[in-house]
């Protein structure tokens, strides 16, 4: 790959991660101070609500009628002007329900663009296992430097991270532009779809071949209690004297581009079974150090989540591109957007916000119950998880 390639998907995913930080991260915050906290968990539900409804959409459209490239532009442009949306119906004060919708819509257009921006990456590369974590890094980064420039601009609860976000998408868009576009082949385009296939929904055939079952199954379940992780470890920050939360929260991603680093190394030596272990485990540890309610443990937790998220959602990624025929790439990794940020993260917000409100007496919450339930919940998903996957030191090619 020559050096200006690279740079320029470095680059979609370093704005990608910005544009996608800014509004996400602060959204509990800002709905607090307007008056809207019982919403913070339905309005992060609706990133899995869109999980649920759009990716596989995109995904066929990527894969068959329409270059991923320019299925990006079009969504990033759309969510542009939808963050505006949410804004402006958050400055005048609307129903709860309005701005609920609002961040909905939004979310139908966001959500997708992981899975895309993954598969646009990935079908551009000749080794996936070594190159992908280096280039994958440079999404975190723009995560980071979106929470550090949403807490720099001292936005994190105010309405005008929607405004910055839409500003982000449209620079994103642009980027696009400067991309070069791989052609869809001639076999592709005049293939005569069924409604099915059409809606991407063919892509859950990829469930039948039971290594890749296990990490869809896996991601899935994992997702459900570390769903908590961005609306309610802010929250425990705040009551444990931490101020600037969105800066705090990039501890995780500081440590997420070091292991990403790291990756190739690891999935070329070690077997994925081990891989996946060692995130599920980094997972119980992470809540574990939460729930002491020290100021200077839940730190260390948050700085856990990078080993965790990448061991688990990163090596899947990896683990479906070199395994899953290219012409089902995107629909591929838009299922596992499905499974995981769609099913997995649904029940997680509304799971775990329960808890929460379970949790919560008199204005207080116990914080050492709360993460102590949820770091057991990691934890039968690690036995789940070893009692059923094959052996994968040899990944299995099928469809």
């Amino acid at each position: 790959m020559k050096w200006i390639e690279k740079a320029e998907l470095m680059l979609l995913l370093f704005v990608h991660g910005m544009a996608l930080a800014a509004w996400f991260v602060p959204m509990g915050g800002v709905l607090k101070s307007i008056q809207h906290a019982e919403l913070v968990p339905f309005a992060f539900a609706t990133s899995a609500i869109a999980a649920l409804l759009s990716p596989l959409f995109f995904g066929a459209m990527a894969d068959r009628s329409v270059p991923p490239l320019k299925v990006m532009r079009w969504i990033c442009v759309g969510t542009a002007l939808l963050n505006l949306l949410v804004m402006y119906v958050m400055m005048n004060a609307w129903d709860g329900w309005v701005i609920l919708l609002c961040i909905q819509l939004q979310s139908l257009l966001s959500v997708p663009t992981n899975s895309v921006s993954v598969s646009i990456v990935l079908s551009r590369l000749t080794d996936s296992q070594r190159q992908f974590g280096s280039i994958r890094a440079m999404g975190t980064l723009g995560w980071m430097s979106g929470c550090w420039l949403v807490s720099a601009v001292q936005l994190d609860e105010s309405v005008k991270t929607f405004a910055m976000s839409s500003v982000l998408w449209i620079v994103l868009a642009g980027i696009t532009l400067f991309i070069s576009q791989k052609p869809l082949t001639i076999t592709t385009l005049q293939q005569k779809l069924t409604m099915r296939e059409r809606l991407g929904l063919d892509a859950i055939r990829l469930l039948k071949v039971p290594k890749h079952r296990s990490i869809f199954v896996t991601v899935m379940l994992v997702a459900i209690p570390f769903a908590a992780f961005y609306p309610y470890t802010p929250a425990c920050m705040t009551d444990l004297g931490l101020t600037s939360t969105s800066a705090w929260m990039s501890l995780g991603q500081a440590t997420e581009v070091g292991v990403m680093l790291f990756i190739g190394g690891a999935l070329a030596k070690w077997p994925l079974k081990q891989i996946i272990g060692i995130g599920l485990v980094i997972g119980i540890v992470r809540y574990l150090l939460y729930s002491s309610n020290v100021a200077g443990f839940l730190l260390m937790g948050v700085a856990l989540h990078g080993g965790a998220y990448t061991f688990i959602f990163i090596s899947a990624q990896i683990y479906l591109s070199q395994q899953v025929p290219k012409e089902w790439q995107t629909r591929a990794q838009a299922l596992l957007t499905l499974m995981h940020a769609g099913l997995g993260s649904l029940a997680g917000y509304m799971l775990t916000g329960g808890w929460y409100r379970y949790c919560e007496v008199d204005g207080m919450v116990d914080w050492r119950t709360y993460w102590l339930v949820l770091a057991a919940m990691v934890g039968g998903v690690l036995v789940f998880f070893w009692s059923t996957a094959p052996a994968m030191d040899k990944p299995e090619t099928g469809h």
